[in-house]
């Protein structure tokens, strides 16, 4: 008996995991928030770990963020260094599937970015992204604040994110300081 209801919890959560993972995966219409909502800009504030969402001058959201795992040590160098970049850059694409609850690229690296790197005989990197949290760890979302754990990514909780993704369209541009 205990081995039937053992299996059977099992199942269950199998089935339930698989439902979760297929919603995921089939994607959908881009959302869009209304016009009003709809952000111009995103800044973030690396050394108050902050971002924030502007439309017209007024601020939106604002939203606690997590960053690469050398936190605000500078502008991102090279290919692992785990550097959060900082200047100007756009949302240029998005990802409804992405390893981590949902993600919006970030145009890392520019010309200037790729021609120092160059310079340097390195890799600039690149695939930076603001994200969620990495997919079924959604339930850490209060305790992934405690360090900055992306590899240079803008980290925030899965709810936060969705609100995000809600608000910024591509071709936003995003400052980093």
């Amino acid at each position: 008996m205990k081995r039937w209801l053992l299996a059977s919890l099992c199942l269950v959560v199998l089935l339930v995991g698989y439902t979760k993972v297929m919603g995921r995966l089939a994607g959908g219409p881009e959302p869009v928030a209304e016009s009003v909502e709809q952000a111009d800009l995103i800044t973030v504030d690396k050394t108050q770990r902050r971002m924030q969402l502007w439309h017209a001058g007024k601020l939106l959201s604002e939203y606690r963020i997590v960053l690469g795992a050398a936190g605000d040590e500078g502008h991102k160098q090279r290919e692992g260094d785990q550097r959060t970049p900082e200047g100007r850059y756009l949302i240029d694409w998005r990802n409804a599937k992405s390893m981590d609850y949902l993600s919006l690229h970030i145009s890392y690296p520019n010309a200037q970015d790729q021609a120092a790197a160059a310079a340097r005989g390195e890799s600039p990197g690149g695939n930076i992204m603001i994200h969620g949290l990495p997919n079924g760890w959604g339930w850490l979302g209060p305790l992934h604040h405690l360090w900055d754990w992306t590899d240079g990514c803008i980290a925030v909780s899965n709810d936060e994110m969705r609100d995000i993704w809600l608000r910024v369209a591509n071709g936003t541009p995003i400052e980093i300081h």
